[in-house]
């Protein structure tokens, strides 16, 4: 009989050491009418996987983000692993022969030597702009650029000297093409591309480079197109251009972590800018864009601004 009472009591009170663990009751006789609580209290339970769950959408925001530069990454340059190859192969080429050479050029060539070699290739390209700019119905700036020519052509000694910048002349040398003629009416750039001899560019700057070369023979004849003047004028526009270029390269390639990546952002932010000052939306220099920049630039080819 006593056994009997102690296993019932035993059997009593043993959900109680339960309730205590959950509630901690002051009462131990209390808990059978208090265990309810803990169910209660067991609601807002969820609230800390809530916050979680806040949490995580700002994480795949942030991964969306990524994302979202990835697919504009691969709209503008589809082509990367080609064109990066194309770029390493390209650059190895410039470090073992190009750049030496056109660094020799720079340091033991005369700078008036330079400078004429500079004026008289750019003077050739005179046509192209005069053209392009009635293609774009900007009618005084073909007309300047017509004077331009005719001063540097006959004062200027071919163009050797540009006089037409000088007063009273006051004649500024301006880029333009047809890719520029392109990219005023609205045509997009299409793909970037980095191509072996042509570097940098894209379909529409591809198109618009080619219909520029037809100007100068269909203008002066085949004089221009035989090998003693291509060569020559080949191997001068070379060297002229990557000394001209080599502080730019430098700051675009050396100790940078993504030389490729660094290129491409120049190359396209120069086009945009120098079809935005045609369209009239930028203050940037209407220098041409085959020039190296007046201003300096950083790591990743933007123009740095500086205080007047």
């Amino acid at each position: 009989m006593l056994s009997l009472v102690l296993w019932t009591t035993v059997s009593a009170l043993a959900p109680a050491p339960v309730m205590q663990d959950v509630a901690l009751p002051a009462d131990p006789v209390a808990a059978p009418l208090i265990a309810p609580l803990p169910v209660q209290t067991a609601v807002p339970a969820p609230e800390p996987a809530q916050d979680t769950r806040r949490v995580e959408p700002t994480i795949t925001d942030s991964a969306d983000i990524v994302v979202t530069a990835r697919e504009n990454s691969a709209k503008i340059d589809p082509l990367r692993a080609l064109n990066e190859r194309s770029f390493e192969a390209t650059q190895a080429v410039d470090k073992a022969l190009v750049a030496p050479i056109a660094r020799a050029y720079k340091k033991t060539a005369p700078k008036p030597f330079r400078d004429g070699v500079h004026n008289v290739l750019y003077n050739l390209r005179e046509p192209v702009v005069f053209i392009n700019f009635l293609l774009q119905h900007k009618i005084g700036k073909a007309v300047e650029t017509v004077g331009r020519f005719g001063i540097n052509t006959t004062i200027g000694l071919l163009g050797a000297f540009d006089i037409a910048k000088r007063k009273p002349f006051k004649l500024p040398r301006r880029g333009n093409g047809f890719a520029d003629t392109l990219g005023f009416y609205g045509v997009p750039p299409g793909p970037f591309m980095f191509l072996p001899l042509v570097g940098p560019t894209t379909v529409r700057d591809l198109i618009g480079g080619g219909v520029d070369r037809l100007v100068l023979p269909i203008a002066a004849g085949r004089r221009v197109t035989r090998p003693a003047f291509v060569i020559p004028a080949a191997v001068l526009g070379v060297l002229d251009h990557r000394s001209e270029f080599d502080d730019t390269l430098r700051t675009l390639h050396e100790d940078a972590a993504d030389p490729y990546a660094n290129t491409r952002t120049f190359y396209l932010q120069r086009r945009q800018a120098e079809i935005d000052h045609l369209r009239g939306r930028g203050t940037g220099s209407s220098s041409p864009m085959s020039e190296a920049p007046k201003a300096p630039i950083d790591e990743r080819g933007r123009e740095v601004k500086t205080a007047p």
